[in-house]
């Protein structure tokens, strides 16, 4: 095993079942602490990827999330919330996971092994030069995820990465990678618990800050969002009366008609 394996070592803590509900839910929190300096220590190459994602997406481009496992999972929950929150098309951020849509459940076996399906799954989107594609893998060594960051780099599409070992296969494939270290997990090996905790922290900066220089937020507030449910539209009925002044009634009518907070502060300020 390499010395660099960070996430497969020995967790700080032993005899684990013998210690009580209330020492385990201590200790887990003693780990999970760790989390947040290893994120705020990865912010300078997170700046460096989503300058670039910024860039490209306002030409033209996507952002596709590629993993595997807890990874995968964490890629395509980020993905499928951008478009409802946000207002955005569906296509803009696409998450892709190892043995697809059925392994978002349930485990698909060896799916993750073979480097080659990865960079098939990118071809299936229309992969291009104007999109950038993000590889999640808390080893940074997963196959499917490690060839498809490596094919997409050869043929001149920005590849980043996050991973939680340091000079990872991944890491030293992709153009702009983030390393989060977050240490042994409490479980040894359990890379669901601190280092799926620093890849979801990461991913919601990832698109809030991609979100917000699109214009897709104004002040601090969701204007784009999609009317889904009454939760929603109540929240936007709020935000329309605070800057038009108007009463909750008229806003709610607005906000029906135009359909979004945005369009109706446009047409009526």
């Amino acid at each position: 095993m390499s010395k660099q394996s960070v996430t497969e070592s020995e967790s700080l803590y032993d005899r684990l079942e013998e210690m009580t509900v209330r020492q385990l839910l201590e200790n887990i929190h003693e780990e999970d602490k760790k989390v947040l300096p290893a994120v705020q220590r990865a912010i300078p190459q997170i700046e460096r990827l989503v300058e670039q994602i910024v860039e490209r997406v306002k030409k033209g481009g996507r952002l596709f999330y590629i993993g595997a496992g807890t990874s995968g999972r964490l890629g395509i929950l980020d993905a499928s919330e951008i478009p409802p929150t946000y207002g955005v098309n569906d296509n803009l951020v696409i998450g892709l996971i190892a043995g697809g849509d059925q392994a978002i459940r349930k485990a698909v076996e060896s799916a993750e092994d073979n480097p080659e399906l990865g960079w098939r799954d990118l071809q299936a989107c229309k992969v291009n030069q104007l999109d950038t594609v993000i590889g999640i893998a808390a080893s940074g060594r997963t196959p499917y995820v490690v060839g498809a960051i490596t094919k997409a780099s050869e043929n001149g599409i920005l590849t980043g990465c996050i991973t939680n070992n340091p000079e990872s296969p991944l890491a030293q494939s992709a153009d702009l990678p983030i390393e989060a270290i977050v240490g042994p997990e409490f479980v040894s090996g359990s890379t669901r618990m601190k280092s799926g905790t620093s890849q979801k922290l990461i991913l919601n900066m990832i698109t809030t800050t991609l979100m917000i220089k699109l214009g897709r937020v104004k002040g601090n507030r969701m204007v784009n969002m999609q009317l889904t449910n009454q939760k929603l539209i109540e929240r936007g009925t709020r935000m329309i009366m605070a800057e038009l002044g108007i009463d909750e009634a008229k806003a709610r009518q607005l906000l029906l008609q135009h359909g979004s907070v945005d369009r109706v502060l446009k047409l009526h300020r």
